[in-house]
């Protein structure tokens, strides 16, 4: 028998269907422009007949090209046509293994769009670093505790933040929602906050819903200019990419494939906690912070974050980081004025059992309790509590 030709390598075939009117333009481009940038950079035969797309050749570049289509079919449904550069990166980025791609499988295989959820094999979302910048720079963890924090939001759906101000808490939750949102893995991201003012009453707010909340989520939309550009930010929100909204107007939503963050969740109550993660949906991330020693509400006793991380601890798949003085990364002064009122509050309010004002970790950790998912040891209190150097993840890290 012969053996085969060079070159002679199985072949392959996907379909994907496509969407009709505008959404097929902005997927397909005009003139079916990016269905031809693929065939020619790919090597691939592709052929576009009755609402589907039809690519065969060779194994690496058909799954390559079956990756491209996806992410154009997501940026068609978000209404962001991609100029021909950007197809191009997408096919440079799928060629050399930066882009998620499931492995393509032979026609027959797969479901509606082409995809099947179960041939969805996702490694971690990152390695050591974010795909995100700040003024030009690559946006890192600047303390151990942060990168425990980053890890954390990375390897589990859920993850509570917790800690004093300047600690990086929001900023790094906004970062690695970014870098989710720029790597396909998740199609939205959404940033909520209770609207509870920090000891004076504001009164009615003047404008939308929008101008009313405006105010409480300007640290979160800070966060977000540092990390992208405004014409971006605007085009993403008018196509709910980035969905602002307050707590209250949460219920009875079930929230797919986004990552969701809940900022000064100190301020919760526990119903709202309570209604706020039960929102979670498929291919999602709730990322959680707060601040125990500053909770606005009337009876600090009510916080909803508090009392999930006491009901929460022991629940596996879930992760608590707490950061202390030595992560603060705003003025060298804000670390000194925190010290400072931990030292006053050192004996602190006695609150059910444990201290919320605890600069240094101890109210936390006795909230959460020292053992993993099962553990039947005690939440400590008072000094015997572990300190927010022992970061601990209920699984045990």
């Amino acid at each position: 028998m012969a053996a085969p030709a060079f070159g002679d390598l199985p072949t392959l075939e996907i379909t994907f269907k496509v969407p009709e009117g505008a959404e097929r333009v902005t997927m397909l481009g005009l003139g079916d422009r990016n269905l031809k940038i693929i065939r020619e950079a790919l090597g691939v035969k592709v052929s576009a007949r009755e609402g589907v797309v039809r690519v065969s050749g060779e194994q690496e570049p058909v799954s390559a090209a079956r990756g491209v289509l996806e992410r154009l079919g997501v940026a068609a449904e978000r209404n962001e046509p991609l100029s021909s550069q950007e197809v191009l990166d997408l096919i440079g980025r799928a060629m050399s293994g930066e882009l998620r791609v499931p492995s393509a499988k032979p026609i027959g295989g797969t479901g509606g769009n082409g995809f099947d959820d179960a041939d969805r094999e996702y490694g971690p979302a990152w390695d050591r670093t974010l795909d995100v910048y700040a003024a030009g720079q690559p946006l890192r963890a600047r303390t151990p505790n942060q990168q425990v924090y980053l890890d954390a939001i990375r390897d589990h759906d859920l993850v509570f933040g917790i800690g004093p101000a300047g600690t990086g808490k929001t900023y790094l939750a906004v970062a690695a929602a970014v870098h989710l949102l720029k790597a396909d893995r998740v199609r939205k991201v959404i940033l909520a906050r209770p609207a509870v003012e920090a000891g004076e009453k504001l009164g009615f707010l003047p404008g939308d819903l929008q101008a009313k909340v405006n105010p409480y989520l300007r640290p979160l939309f800070d966060a977000l200019h540092d990390m992208m550009d405004f014409p971006t930010i605007k085009r993403f929100m008018l196509n709910d990419v980035v969905e602002v909204v307050p707590l209250a107007y949460m219920r009875g939503r079930t929230l797919n494939n986004a990552v969701i963050i809940l900022d000064e969740a100190q301020n919760t109550t526990k119903g709202q906690m309570q209604m706020f993660l039960t929102r979670m949906g498929r291919g999602s991330k709730m990322i959680i912070t707060g601040d125990t020693t500053q909770i606005d509400l009337p009876d600090p006793t009510q916080s909803g974050l508090i009392d999930a991380a006491r009901l929460l601890s022991r629940v596996k798949g879930i992760g608590f980081v707490t950061l202390d003085e030595r992560d603060i990364v705003r003025h060298h002064l804000v670390q000194r004025i925190v010290e400072a009122y931990g030292r006053r509050d050192q004996a602190g309010r006695q609150v059910r059992g444990f201290d919320i004002h605890t600069v240094d970790g101890a109210g936390v950790a006795d909230a959460v309790g020292r053992g993993g998912p099962g553990s039947s040891e005690a939440p400590q209190t008072g000094a015997e509590a572990p300190s927010v150097a022992e970061t601990r993840l209920p699984d045990g890290r």
